[in-house]
């Protein structure tokens, strides 16, 4: 009585039916919740905070803050794990106690019966979409700062020595795109404000090539005019044919190029501690590098992220299929068969990543392909339990 009191005032205007399944689904939905997030957070975390505790004297407490920061993640990829254990649970517990004939003996579907875990399964989804863009990446910054502070090894943010950035831009070449170098710089130190030690070559003016040569002992970005400021150096101009046609000598000589200072200073950032819109952003970025291997691993990397979040419907759908079909399923074996799905689930994300950055496959289809045969699976599954 006291479940169907709480789900009237929870789902309001749910038929019976819809609440008792929906608040059956609940229990071991927020059981595998704990009991997964548990299990990542002893294999994604805490044996090497442990390690660094007696290691290096991490204090305790800023194990336990680090820890907490990073329990966003660990319940983001529970969400999954977590709704295929509980339709297993519940619907193979219906099976068990011939709740299932009786449902089906009313007249009730298959489709009809899994329906409360495809609305889990689709709440969950937002859920973890919401997780994921707003929570774990500033979580995820603030534990790598909290740590990096504790263990005294705060480190800039950018380069400070041999910076080298090509910036490349596209060009149409006979009906087909390619990828041209427009600039190539070169710094040998920086300090956060000033570069020092800098050699530019100009290639912009496509039709011409190699039409510029910069030395400078030294540059900034003005921030008002968004130009580089050089200082003490000299420009070489080069003719068509690859000699140095004129020269002159500079003490300050404005430029304009397409990045600050910190953007060609940048260290490689993590796509984990980015929400999708700043993964997109930093692609951006990327893209005038002309690192083709490192764009294609961005690329795959947002389209897993952005494919993560429907992990939560494909295992919901089917955790209830597999929990409905006739068999005796405890808590245990069910607990079992997920993990072994999950194994395999994930598995199976890590070779299409592999595949889309090896260029087997498109990007798209590397984040979305395990998606895209779990759903399949999931409805043939359905169809099969419904005859």
């Amino acid at each position: 009585m006291r479940n169907f009191s709480l789900s009237r005032v929870l789902l309001p205007g749910v038929s019976v039916l819809d609440r008792y399944i929906f608040t059956q689904l609940l229990l071991p939905f927020l059981f595998g919740v704990g009991a997964f997030s548990s299990i990542v957070l002893a294999i994604g975390g805490l044996f090497d905070l442990v390690r660094k505790i007696a290691e290096v004297g991490l204090p305790i407490t800023v194990a336990i803050e680090v820890m907490a920061l990073k329990m966003p993640l660990f319940v983001v990829y529970s969400f999954p794990m977590s709704l295929l254990l509980a339709g297993m649970m519940t619907y193979g517990r219906f099976s068990a106690d011939s709740e299932m004939i009786a449902f089906r003996s009313c007249g009730l579907s298959v489709y009809r019966l899994i329906l409360p875990a495809v609305v889990l399964s689709v709440i969950v989804t937002g859920i973890t979409f919401v997780f994921s863009e707003s929570i774990v990446p500033i979580a995820n910054q603030k534990a790598a700062t909290t740590l990096s502070q504790a263990l005294k090894e705060d480190k800039p943010t950018f380069n400070t020595d041999n910076i080298v950035r090509p910036i490349f831009k596209e060009v149409d070449r006979d009906g087909k795109k390619e990828q041209v170098l427009e600039w190539l710089f070169y710094a040998e130190k920086f300090d956060g404000k000033t570069m020092t030690g800098l050699t530019i070559i100009d290639r912009s003016q496509q039709d011409k090539g190699l039409s510029k040569i910069i030395n400078a002992q030294s540059a900034v970005l003005d921030p008002i005019k968004n130009t580089w400021d050089f200082y003490n150096g000299t420009v070489y101009l080069i003719s068509p044919n690859a000699s140095v046609s004129n020269f002159f000598n500079f003490k300050r000589q404005g430029l304009q190029l397409p990045s600050s200072p910190l953007d060609f200073a940048a260290v490689d950032k993590n796509p984990e501690d980015m929400s999708i819109g700043e993964a997109m952003n930093y692609a951006d970025e990327i893209k005038l590098s002309g690192d083709r291997k490192k764009i294609v691993s961005l690329a795959v990397k947002i389209q897993s992220k952005l494919a993560f979040p429907f992990v939560c419907l494909v295992f919901g759908l089917m955790g209830s299929v597999m929990g409905i079909r006739p068999q005796r399923t405890g808590k245990a074996t069910s607990f079992g068969v997920s993990v072994l799905l999950i194994f395999g689930y994930y598995l199976l994300m890590f070779v299409c990543a592999a595949f889309g950055q090896a260029e087997i496959i498109s990007p798209f289809l590397a984040g979305w392909l395990p998606n895209f045969i779990g759903v399949a699976i999931g409805g043939w599954l359905v169809a099969q339990a419904a005859k």
